[in-house]
C-alpha cells in the first residue's frame, strides 16, 4: 500500500461527494434540456445523471484496483441521494426501496448499453447512438445532429476523463466540457 493511498483512504467519502456533485451540476446544464431536447422530467434527468456518473465510473474503471473504492462510493452515494429524492417527493417508505432497486437496474442496463458505444471503432457512432435514443429519450424521435453532437460530447468527455490524473479525481477534482452546442432544429 503506498503512503498516499493510506492518506486518501479516509477522504474517500469526500471525494465521492465532490465528483457526484460535479456529475449533478453537469447534469443539471440547461442547455441538454433547452437546445438537445432531453425530457426535463424526472426520467429525462435521471437520464441524463446516469450517463455522467456512467462516464466517471467509467473513467475510474481504467484504473482498477486504486479507484475501487472510490468508484463504489460514488455509486453508493449516488443512490442514497435518489432515495432521498424519492422521499422528498413522497413516495411512501414502503415502496422507496423498490423504486430505488428498480433505477438501479436501469442504471447498469445504461451501463451495459453505453459501454459497448463507447469503446466500439469510433468510426461508427451507431451504437451508441441507438443506447441515446432508447435511454436518454426514451424512444422519443430525435435528429441526427442532436444524436451526433452527444456522441460527439461524451467521446469528447470521456478523453478528457481519462486525461484527468487518477490523484486529482481521489481529490475530488473533476472538470466536464461544455455540453454540445445547440442544434438549430429540434424534432
Amino acid at each position: 500500500m503506498s503512503l498516499r493511498s493510506f492518506f486518501t483512504r479516509g477522504n474517500t467519502e469526500s471525494a465521492a461527494r465532490d465528483l457526484y456533485a460535479a456529475a449533478v451540476v453537469q447534469a443539471r446544464r440547461e442547455e441538454f434540456y433547452l437546445s438537445l431536447g432531453v425530457p426535463d422530467s424526472v426520467d429525462g434527468r435521471f437520464d441524463l445523471l446516469a450517463l455522467h456518473v456512467f462516464l466517471l465510473l467509467h473513467r475510474l474503471g481504467k484504473s482498477g484496483k486504486p479507484a475501487r473504492a472510490l468508484s463504489q462510493a460514488v455509486f453508493d452515494l449516488m443512490f442514497a441521494d435518489m432515495d432521498a429524492n424519492l422521499r422528498e417527493m413522497g413516495v411512501s417508505d414502503l415502496a422507496v426501496g423498490g423504486r430505488v432497486k428498480t433505477m438501479a437496474k436501469a442504471f447498469f442496463g445504461r451501463i451495459g448499453a453505453y459501454e459497448p458505444g463507447l469503446e466500439a471503432d469510433r468510426a461508427d457512432p451507431a451504437l451508441l447512438k441507438q443506447a441515446l435514443v432508447r435511454n436518454l429519450y426514451r424512444g422519443a424521435p430525435v435528429g441526427d445532429p442532436v444524436l451526433t453532437a452527444l456522441v460527439a460530447y461524451i467521446r469528447r468527455e470521456d478523453g478528457a476523463l481519462a486525461a484527468q490524473s487518477l490523484d486529482d479525481l481521489q481529490d475530488g477534482r473533476v472538470s466536464f466540457g461544455a455540453p454540445p452546442p445547440p442544434d438549430p432544429v429540434l424534432p
